[in-house]
């Protein structure tokens, strides 16, 4: 018995990666080498993780914690590696679960992607969070609920903003990826061409030299270990924007010849993001009137662009956020459904026919865009009356995006030092001989990140009242609950119905043996 081949055609190659894994293709390749590096660029968002935590980089370790970003960058930059040598290899859809189930197994695989499907719809929600941010630094005409004074008029109206986004990328998502790749495409366009204009027009204003980077604004006085413990709290603002590169990877059933094109959009995607947002944040801090007065750690960027442009410039660079807001919630949802479409092809998750089913007209799972919208909303209203909103939520995806990150950099260090991990074919994206220490870097730093960020600092999950132990344990909590019992569920009922479903399964057609010839 032997698998039938790929299809012929103008596809038949792309196709074939899919064979590895027994699938058949179903989703429409319509995707250019731009638009997969759209799609990973406009996840990690320059704009949308700069202009969103900057406040709480800023109060938590002053203009120094700018050296948070390089250390990120460097890290990150490991992982990126790892997943291009992947990606080159096997560019399929639920880039982190199908990749993880290929070095480990398939515990390991549904593990990494439940962490990885839950941090994606919690990411949802904390990038939709971000309208808060900047729509009523804008106008305060988008300030709906109160004046924002009250206690909970601000993280009130930062759902109901939310909401609004969410819905529309639902909506985008479920109308096809032709639809989603244009907005998002045009989208990345404008935040490009907005963080140059942005870096320029804030070079122009300059006020001070770098050396306001080696500053620390006395915030090192309240941790145990000084200013390195207000580092590590502060780099949360830097860890928000570097991940999500994997997206280029995960639209790979989609993408023209993603074998090739996958790789390159994730490290561009990562260059391109470290090197425009460095320069902004630097550029901020050498800018902005003055670094005394709370304005910087509660307004963050968003006061520094209309402290240094004026009202009339700075509301309009403003406005490009809410696009890059827009189109970066956009990309983790689209990045989330194919991840729950992976899945649900696996038959590893509840009504999994349901949600692995693909759109006769639109050539997309649209079940899981609304499923995973539906989801994102609902931990918006659990946190409704929650006034630190903003960093718990996203804390706790950063967290999980982490851990799935591990669950495919360690099996994979694990192939290489048994020798069993193959990167792609010559003229593809390989690491070589460099493999290994990569594959080590990404593993400790990941490993490490993980430790700093999950650790239950007051200052990061309870920093104002009211001061319970639950709060300060709540990023523990989540994480050990959504990852235990997620895997009890799957260990207990999934794992014994996984396997690829009928509909989506590659024909294996039953072939005879030739008959021996006759003397």
């Amino acid at each position: 018995m032997t698998k039938a081949a790929p299809p012929s055609g103008t596809h038949g190659h792309d196709d074939s990666e899919l064979a590895e894994f027994g699938y058949r293709p179903e989703l429409k390749r319509t995707l250019g080498n731009f638009h997969t590096f759209a799609a990973g660029i406009s996840y990690i968002s320059i704009l949308t993780g700069t202009f969103q935590l900057f406040y709480f980089g800023y109060g938590s370790g002053g203009p120094a914690y700018w050296w948070s970003w390089p250390m990120v960058f460097v890290g990150q930059f490991a992982v990126a590696l790892c997943f291009a040598e992947l990606a080159a290899r096997h560019p399929v859809a639920g880039s982190v679960y199908n990749w993880s189930k290929r070095l480990g197994n398939p515990h390991l695989g549904w593990l990494a992607g439940w962490m990885m499907l839950v941090a994606s719809i919690v990411s949802i929600a904390a990038v939709a969070l971000a309208y808060q941010l900047t729509l009523p630094q804008i106008s305060s005409a988008f300030q709906f609920v109160g004046d924002g004074t009250g206690p909970y008029d601000v993280a009130t109206n930062a759902v109901v903003l939310a909401a609004v986004l969410i819905l529309f990328t639902t909506l985008v998502n479920a109308f096809g990826v032709k639809l989603m790749a244009r907005i998002n495409t045009a989208g990345v366009f404008i935040e490009l061409v907005a963080s140059v204009v942005l870096i320029v027009m804030l070079a122009v204003h300059i006020t001070r030299g770098p050396q306001v980077v080696l500053e620390t604004n006395g915030t090192g006085a309240g941790h145990g270990a000084g200013y390195l413990g207000a580092f590590l709290v502060a780099s949360l603002a830097s860890a928000y924007v570097m991940y999500g590169f994997n997206t280029a990877a995960s639209l790979g059933e989609e993408s023209l010849n993603p074998s090739r094109n996958a790789p390159r959009a994730i490290l561009r995607a990562i260059i391109a993001s470290f090197v425009l947002g460095g320069l902004v944040l630097l550029l901020a801090l050498m800018s902005v009137s003055s670094l005394k007065g709370d304005k910087l750690s509660t307004d963050g960027l968003q006061y520094v662009v209309l402290d240094v442009l004026g009202p009339t410039a700075g509301k309009g660079m403003l406005w490009c956020v809410l696009i890059a807001v827009t189109v970066c919630a956009l990309a983790v949802h689209t990045a989330a459904i194919r991840l729950a479409f992976a899945m649900a092809r696996d038959n590893n998750l509840p009504a999994s026919s349901v949600l692995a089913r693909v759109s006769p007209r639109f050539r997309t799972p649209v079940v899981p865009a609304v499923v995973i919208g539906v989801l994102a909303l609902a931990i918006l209203v659990v946190n409704i009356r929650q006034p630190q909103i903003f960093t718990v939520v996203t804390s706790i995806g950063i967290i999980m995006i982490y851990l799935a990150y591990l669950g495919v950099t360690a099996p994979m260090l694990v192939a290489r030092l048994r020798g069993r991990w193959a990167p792609a074919g010559e003229g593809r994206f390989s690491l070589g001989r460099w493999g290994l220490a990569v594959n080590v870097v990404a593993v400790v730093w990941g490993a490490g990140m993980t430790l700093n960020l999950i650790w239950p600092r007051p200052a990061v999950y309870n920093a104002s009242a009211p001061y319970h132990w639950y709060l300060r344990w709540g990023a523990v909590l989540f994480v050990a609950v959504i990852a235990g019992g997620g895997f009890a569920y799957y260990w207990f009922v999934q794992r014994h119905r996984t396997g690829v479903l009928a509909e989506h399964r590659l024909e294996v057609p039953e072939t005879s043996e030739p008959t021996p010839a006759s003397d």
